[in-house]
């Protein structure tokens, strides 16, 4: 998605209530997170839980998204990347209520003593293939330090009985990675098949998973009409967030 009618700062992207700057993060902020941040929902959550949080993005969004009482633990494995989250999170009207922990999720959960009633991840999904540029973009991009499976087992460990687990993936993959999580006895109550128009078919699709059974939901979003500009289903979904909505 073109940044720059919303890009007021060089090395960042500029929200209406928060600026996220990514010039140390291997993944800029990008119409994945954005998506994510916005769909997931937050009826009732009292813990978050942001897997991966990079630029502290999701983090960012799901604290304007809830009250004053909602607090949210961001986990991230990239040094760099933490510290990048964290400056972006000090500088938000959140800070008091979101805390980066920089480290890997896999020693970090088993550790805990509370359980969180929304756990988002942005996850890595290709698998090894063509060289990356940073060994960060690498780590980002690839599921070779944290691979779907142990993804999934992280979350079951520290959700609540009727909490949800929210990913965004290749469409493709979603597939996949939805076997994946019934066979580990995740139940799918929500799922957003995502297309860039009207006439191709999903590239995206946004997934909630809980450990407890009930309906699912699904339903299909556009991003762009046929005159090119954001769908009516895009624009009320993000626009609590574009400064150009």
């Amino acid at each position: 998605m073109p940044q720059s009618t919303s890009v007021v700062r060089r090395n960042g992207f500029t929200f209406k209530q928060f600026f996220v700057a990514h010039d140390r993060c291997a993944m800029k902020v990008g119409t994945d997170g954005i998506l994510l941040g916005a769909w997931a929902p937050v009826a009732g959550v009292k813990r978050v839980l942001d897997i991966g949080t990079g630029s502290g993005l999701l983090a960012l969004m799901l604290a304007q998204r809830t009250d004053e009482s909602v607090i949210i633990d961001a986990v991230e494995l990239d040094a760099e990347a933490a510290e990048q989250a964290q400056e972006n999170i000090v500088q938000s009207p959140w800070a008091h209520r979101v805390t980066v922990h920089p480290e890997d999720v896999q020693q970090w959960v088993p550790r805990q003593t509370v359980r969180f009633d929304l756990i988002i991840s942005n996850p890595p999904y290709y698998e090894q293939g063509v060289e990356c540029a940073t060994p960060q973009r690498e780590q980002a991009r690839y599921t070779t330090t944290l691979d779907h499976q142990t993804l999934l087992a992280n979350a079951t460990e520290c959700i609540t009985e009727e909490g949800f687990f929210c990913v965004v993936l290749p469409e493709h993959i979603g597939n996949t990675f939805t076997q994946q999580a019934l066979s580990m006895g995740w139940h799918l109550r929500l799922r957003t098949d995502v297309a860039e128009t009207e006439a191709r078919l999903p590239h995206r699709v946004l997934l909630a998973f809980s450990p407890q059974a009930g309906e699912c939901f699904s339903d299909r979003m556009v991003i762009r009409g046929p005159d090119q500009r954001y769908s009516e289903s895009y624009t009320a979904l993000t626009q609590a967030f574009y400064l150009f909505m």
